[in-house]
C-alpha cells in the first residue's frame, strides 16, 4: 500500500510553535527543495495566520500567499477554512465566507479543508461547490474530540454526512489534542471508513501527548491512507508527527511513499536555523501527560492561557485553570476542543478563577454560543449555567441581534471598497492594523541568517521583552531596535 503525505510545515507547524508568526521570507529559502519533496499537498495558511501577518508582523497576507504560491509551482497548495467564521471568534456572513474562498483560489489554493465543530454541514456543501467553480479538492474535516456525547456512532453519522456531499473529495480526521489511540481508533476509523462512500482518509493528530507517531501507524491498518506530517524542527509537541519519523516508520511496516527522503534535511536544516534565529520554538517533543485528556486544550492555546494568567499575578494556577476548562466544558454541552470553543472555553475558566466567582463573569462570545448563533450544541447546556449566561446583562442585546446576513454590495459600500482582497481584510480587521501594515513597505523576501556575537546578543535581549520597541539613550550611545 502506498501512504500518501500532507506537509503541515508552513501552516499547522508553525501555527503550533511559532503563533502564526511566520512570514514569506522565513519559508522562501526552503520552498523549492520542499516543492521537490514529493507531498501530496502542502498546506499554506489559514485566516488567523493572515490577522496575524497584519496585526503582529505588518505583513501582507495576499503578498505573503502570492510569493509562496509562485515558489511552489509542483505541489498542490491547501487552505483552511472553518464553515462559518474567518479570523473572527464570532460567524461571518456567509457571502464574505464565499468570497474568501474564491480569493484563496484566485491566489493559487487548489485543496481546502473546511470544518465546523457543531457540523453545520450546509454550510461546509455551500463552501465546497464555491471551491469547485476554480477545481478544486475539498477535504471534509471531522473534528474529533473525547467526551460521552462524542461517540463512533456519531463520527459515523457525520463522516456518512459529508461523504454524502458530492464536491468533498477526502475525509479528514483531526484530532487536536492528541488523544487518539489505538483502542479507540479500531472501532472509530472501521466507522468512519464504512461511510465514507470509498473516499480517501486523512488523519492529522496533533501530538500533545507524545503518541500520535504511533497513532499514525495503528491508523494505516485501519483505512487511513493521507497523513499529516511536518517537517522535524516544526513538528511535535503541539504540532504534528515529524516527516522523518513517520517515513522511518513506513519503512519498517512494509509501506511506500513518493517522498524523497533526500529532500528532508535541508528543509529541516533551514526552518532550525531560522527558528532559533528569530526565537521561535523549534525540535519539540511532548512527554505522555493524562492531564490533557482531562481538559483536551490544542497545544497552542496553552501559551495563551499562560499569559492570561501573567497578566493578573496568577501564573502558579494554571492547573487550577486546566482543571475549571474540564468543568466548564461540560456544563457547556461538550463543546469540540477546537477553534472557536476551545478559546470560549479556555477564557471562560481564566475569568471563573481570576473572578474568584464562578460565571460572574461571561464574554458576549460564550452568550452567541448559548443562543445558538454559531449552531446547535452537541449536548445541552447544564439548566442553572444557561440560566446565568442568558441573566447576563449582554444577553438581550445579542439574543436581539443574530449574526446578520449582508449582500456584498452592502460589505462594498459599508467598507469603502470593490477590491475583494481589500474588502476581506476590512471586514476583518481593524482599519488601524491595516494602515500601520501598509505603512511598513512592500513585502520583505530576504532572511540574512549570518550570526554574530552582537547578534545573538540583540537576539537574546528582545527575547526578553514583551513590547515590539526597544530604545536606550545615552550621553555616548544611542540603540533602537525593532521587531
Amino acid at each position: 500500500m502506498k501512504v500518501e503525505f500532507l506537509d503541515q510545515t508552513l501552516r499547522d507547524g508553525q501555527q503550533s510553535l511559532w503563533g502564526m508568526r511566520m512570514q514569506a521570507r522565513h519559508a522562501l529559502p526552503a520552498c523549492d527543495t520542499l516543492d521537490n519533496t514529493g507531498f501530496r499537498v502542502i498546506d499554506l495558511t489559514g485566516s488567523h495566520h493572515f490577522e496575524v501577518l497584519v496585526r503582529h508582523c505588518r505583513e501582507d497576507p495576499w503578498a505573503m500567499m502570492d510569493a509562496l504560491v509562485s515558489a511552489l509551482p509542483r505541489t498542490v497548495l491547501r487552505s483552511g477554512m472553518r464553515a462559518n467564521a474567518a479570523i473572527s471568534f464570532r460567524t461571518t456572513p456567509d457571502v464574505l465566507m464565499d468570497l474568501w474562498m474564491r480569493q484563496l483560489n484566485r491566489h493559487g489554493a487548489r485543496s481546502f479543508w473546511i470544518y465546523d465543530v457543531l457540523f453545520d454541514i450546509e454550510r461546509t456543501r455551500r463552501l465546497a461547490r464555491v471551491a469547485k467553480e476554480f477545481g478544486s479538492e475539498i477535504a471534509g474535516a471531522i473534528m474529533f474530540t473525547l467526551s460521552p456525547v462524542h461517540t463512533d456512532d456519531y463520527y459515523a453519522e457525520k463522516a456518512r454526512a459529508l461523504a454524502a456531499i458530492p464536491e468533498v473529495d477526502t475525509l479528514l480526521l483531526y484530532d487536536t489534542g492528541g488523544v487518539l489511540e489505538k483502542e479507540r481508533l479500531s472501532t472509530l476509523l472501521p466507522a468512519i471508513v464504512t461511510e465514507s462512500h470509498g473516499k480517501p482518509i486523512e488523519f492529522h493528530a496533533n501530538n500533545l501527548m507524545g503518541q500520535s507517531a504511533k497513532a499514525y501507524c495503528d491508523a494505516l491498518e485501519l483505512g487511513v491512507s493521507i497523513l499529516h506530517t511536518a517537517s522535524r524542527p516544526m513538528a511535535n509537541g503541539p504540532s504534528v508527527p515529524s516527516t522523518e519519523c513517520i517515513a522511518a516508520n513506513l519503512a519498517h511496516l512494509g509501506y511506500s511513499h513518493d517522498l524523497d527522503l533526500a529532500c528532508l534535511p535541508p528543509v529541516a536544516a533551514h526552518f532550525e536555523a531560522v527558528g532559533k534565529a528569530c526565537g521561535f520554538l523549534v525540535n519539540q517533543h511532548a512527554e505522555y501527560d493524562l492531564f490533557t485528556v482531562t481538559h483536551q486544550i490544542p497545544g497552542g492555546m496553552v501559551g495563551t492561557l499562560k499569559a492570561q494568567l501573567k497578566q493578573h499575578g496568577m501564573e502558579d494556577r494554571l492547573e487550577e485553570v486546566l482543571t475549571e476548562i474540564a468543568s466548564v466544558r461540560r456544563e457547556l454541552g461538550w463543546p469540540g476542543m477546537a477553534t472557536p470553543f476551545s478559546q470560549l472555553v479556555g477564557i471562560q475558566a481564566v475569568l471563573n478563577i481570576v473572578s474568584g466567582e464562578r460565571w460572574s463573569i461571561i464574554p458576549e462570545e460564550v452568550i452567541t454560543y448559548a443562543a445558538g448563533h454559531y449552531g446547535q450544541p452537541v449536548a445541552p447546556i447544564e439548566p442553572d449555567v444557561l440560566d446565568r449566561i442568558m441573566a447576563d446583562s449582554k444577553a438581550k442585546q445579542v439574543l436581539a441581534n443574530p449574526p446578520e446576513q449582508p449582500s456584498l454590495e452592502d460589505l462594498y459600500h459599508r467598507h469603502g471598497t470593490r477590491d475583494d482582497d481589500e474588502l476581506f481584510l476590512r471586514a476583518l480587521i481593524p482599519q488601524s492594523d491595516i494602515d500601520r501594515m501598509r505603512a511598513a513597505g512592500p513585502l520583505v523576501t530576504d532572511l540574512p541568517l549570518a550570526s554574530s556575537a552582537e547578534a545573538d546578543q540583540v537576539i537574546r535581549l528582545m527575547n526578553t521583552l514583551s513590547s515590539r520597541q526597544f530604545r536606550l539613550a545615552s550621553e555616548t550611545l544611542s540603540v533602537e531596535l525593532s521587531r
